[in-house]
């Protein structure tokens, strides 16, 4: 009896070990880089079951039999695994997957002209994705300079208190030197430059791509400290509605609408945005820090399809934009004894693309544009006003082949610019300028692991005469996770009025460019980095990458003061040189990802006695931005160091931090957020006057730190066809 009762128990020890059921834990990882793959599929065909990786590229099954099974893994772009495993198993799942021979470009840079991927292109390259951007949206969705401003390396230098007209300084150097593209088209520069910040709103754009250093090559003249190119959102056959909606406590509403959608033949994407903002005054000083704004802005583009090889596509974009800031009285009642001073911009902008682009055969594409982009705006200021419009002109035609090894592209272009002041301006500094360009840029795959880079272009203008800009670059990579890149080139800026210290003294009295008497700013400059990534500990992914930088203007445009009062434009007599490091460090756990950046900028006017450094420009700046992302919520906090600056006048100020913090909650209809943006309140009057008196004819110092201090808002983006994964 006791025999038989052993000989059952023992049975059922057996039956239930056999049918026992377990939770495999697979982990997914690239082969070269070591990184989680997030989205691959786990698959056992037997059984019916499979799971999709997560963040950290992991995979759970549930409810598996003891066994032998055949696991297949795979994703797309890398080539798909089949191993055997047996469970119960006492090693760890983890697999790595290889790149695909004919794998899909998982990031495709426009920037370059290339389809090649970001990891194979020596040209460095800084790019800001859709998540960075929809994030940065929130922070500031009536324009794009969130984006820029936490980039490493790049500074937002406002240049007047009363309007918030803004700048991009890359590496120390000038706006004016900073070529902003939009889908590759040029964009925004001369008598639009101070605005232009403030005027793109961020909603209907998908990426960022930023190049640093000379890349005059690629897009000719302006681009000396480098290229921002904005690339637009394009229509999918799934509908996409993206309506946003935005408040903030310093009285400022914004409302965002984007909408697309395909078919087989046609397409279309549209974009409106409306903004207003009530004079903000958070000192109680009686000036405003963030002055009255109205503006509107429309963006339609119309695509249609020929055929799977042929698109072509045309675009208007339209924008009104009135700012009126200074004394709160006046803005509000309107003059009244000492409350006299305000400064107004009203600019209206509209402009239209076309594209036409078609796959010749396999290997090579045929791309022709043009834009024409009118802008008309009235700056005034107690007793003066500056009035004028400008019209510019793009067209541009490349041929592209690429092989096995090599890519080509050879391209002509025509670009024309001509500002025309208003008639009853006391100076005329009406200006026009035609530059004929062409140019041929090859990517050549030396081996496995080097890739060379080298261009040419030649631009002729019709006034300053012939320019040759040679660029080359070359990047090494390894299996290892490590790789670097060093490139150079050269670059040139034709002279107009449009600088920064122009438009920090309204233009008033400044004399018009002198063609006969001036020359173009020539620039050189390199860049060289090198890159690492790798898993530390298995579960924490870790990545840095360091760039060098220099670069060195000769012929620099400088504004200087006459002996009856005027101003006129005049070439420095030696060179503006920058030079400096960037460093980035990524770190990721789970949900959590931590950036780190630290910049050191030196840049040095040699022209000066004693070679200073050059004014408002902090030598060092770091940063810190801590994210936690799921499907339900994303939390961000950051912290952002800036360092002393010296004024014009040699004075020192003080370096500050500031902090800011992001809450978004995802639901199926979309996302609701408040954000906390130097919630630290970081202001300027709190280290020294934003305003100097009389009140009637205040004086404003220089800016050097943020103005408008703590801004609260709270929002809600709505998608009617639900989030998209």
């Amino acid at each position: 009896m006791n025999k038989s009762l052993l000989s059952l128990w023992l049975m059922l020890i057996f039956c239930a070990v056999g049918y026992a059921q377990n939770t495999l834990e697979i982990k997914i990882f690239t082969d070269k880089e070591k990184e989680p793959l997030l989205g691959a599929s786990v698959y056992i065909e037997t059984l019916n079951k499979g799971a999709i990786t997560n963040f950290d590229g992991v995979a759970f099954l549930e409810d598996i039999p003891n066994g032998e099974y055949k696991l297949q893994i795979s994703f797309l772009g890398f080539e798909t695994l089949e191993k055997l495993i047996t469970i119960p198993s006492n090693e760890e799942l983890i697999f790595y997957l290889k790149e695909s021979s004919n794998a899909l470009d998982e990031v495709v840079l426009q920037s370059t002209r290339s389809t090649r991927t970001v990891k194979k292109i020596p040209t460095r390259i800084e790019f800001i994705g859709v998540e960075e951007m929809g994030e940065k949206a929130i922070m500031n969705p009536t324009n794009i300079s969130m984006v820029l401003r936490e980039s490493t390396g790049i500074q937002m230098q406002q240049t007047s208190l009363s309007s918030g007209s803004t700048n991009i300084r890359i590496q120390g150097l000038d706006g004016r030197y900073t070529q902003l593209l939009r889908d590759g088209f040029p964009l925004y520069g001369g008598f639009s430059s101070g605005l232009s910040i403030l005027q793109i709103p961020p909603l209907d754009l998908q990426q960022f791509e930023i190049i640093k250093g000379s890349s005059s090559t690629l897009y000719g003249g302006g681009a000396i400290a480098g290229l921002i190119n904005m690339v637009s959102k394009t229509p999918d056959e799934e509908p996409s509605l993206d309506i946003m909606l935005t408040q903030t406590q310093a009285l400022g509403s914004t409302a965002n609408v984007f909408y697309s959608k395909r078919n087989e033949k046609f397409g279309v994407s549209l974009y409106s945005s409306g903004h207003y903002q009530k004079a903000y005054d958070p000192e109680d000083d009686g000036f405003s820090n963030l002055p009255k704004t109205t503006s509107l802005s429309f963006n339609p583009k119309f695509f249609y399809y020929p055929s799977e090889k042929t698109t072509f596509w045309i675009g208007l974009n339209g924008t009104y934009d009135d700012r009126i800031g200074g004394d709160i009285t006046k803005i509000e009642s309107g003059e009244n004894g000492i409350h006299q001073y305000t400064e107004e911009n009203l600019s209206k902008r509209l402009s239209s693309q076309a594209v036409y682009e078609t796959q010749i055969d396999s290997v090579s594409s045929l791309n022709i544009k043009n834009s024409i982009s009118f802008f008309d705006r009235k700056l005034s200021i107690t007793d003066f006003s500056f009035d004028g419009k400008q019209t510019n002109t793009f067209t541009e035609i490349n041929y592209q082949k690429a092989s096995k090894k090599t890519d080509w592209i050879f391209g002509a272009n025509l670009y024309t610019s001509n500002f025309d002041e208003n008639d009853n301006a006391t100076l005329q500094r009406d200006q026009s300028d035609v530059t004929y360009g062409a140019f041929v840029n090859n990517i050549y795959d030396v081996s496995d692991s080097w890739i060379l880079e080298t261009g040419l272009r030649a631009d002729y203008n019709t006034d300053f005469g012939f320019f040759p800009l040679p660029r080359v670059s070359l990047l090494y990579k390894n299996d290892s996770g490590f790789s670097s890149r060093i490139g150079g080139g050269l670059g040139y800026k034709i002279p107009d009025i449009f600088t920064e210290e122009a438009e920090y003294i309204s233009f008033e009295n400044v004399l018009a460019i002198d063609k006969s008497a001036l020359k173009a700013e020539r620039s050189y400059g390199v860049n060289f980095d090198v890159n690492y990534q790798t898993r530390l500990f298995d579960v924490v992914g870790f990545s840095v990458n360091q760039l060098f930088y220099v670069s060195a203007i000769n012929n620099g445009l400088l504004l200087n003061s006459t002996d009856d009062g005027f101003f006129m434009f005049e070439n420095a007599t030696d060179k503006i040189i920058s030079k400096g490091a960037e460093t980035n460090i990524k770190f990721t756990y789970k949900d959590f990802r931590w950036f780190l950046n630290y910049a050191l900028i030196d840049t040095k006017l040699n022209y000066l006695a004693g070679n200073p450094q050059k004014p408002l420009t902090a030598k060092h700046n770091a940063g810190s931005v801590l994210m936690y992302e799921s499907d339900k919520w994303r939390i961000g906090y950051e912290t952002f160091y800036t360092g002393k600056q010296f004024l014009s006048n040699g004075t020192e100020t003080t370096d500050f931090i500031t902090m800011g913090l992001l809450l978004m909650r995802n639901f199926k209809w979309g996302t609701t957020f408040v954000n906390f943006e130097n919630f630290t309140d970081r202001r300027q009057s709190r280290f020294s006057p934003l305003v100097l008196p009389p009140h009637d004819n205040p004086e404003f110092p220089e800016i050097y730190a943020p103005t408008d201090g703590f801004i609260f808002s709270v929002g809600v983006i709505i998608k009617p066809f639900g989030q998209k994964r």
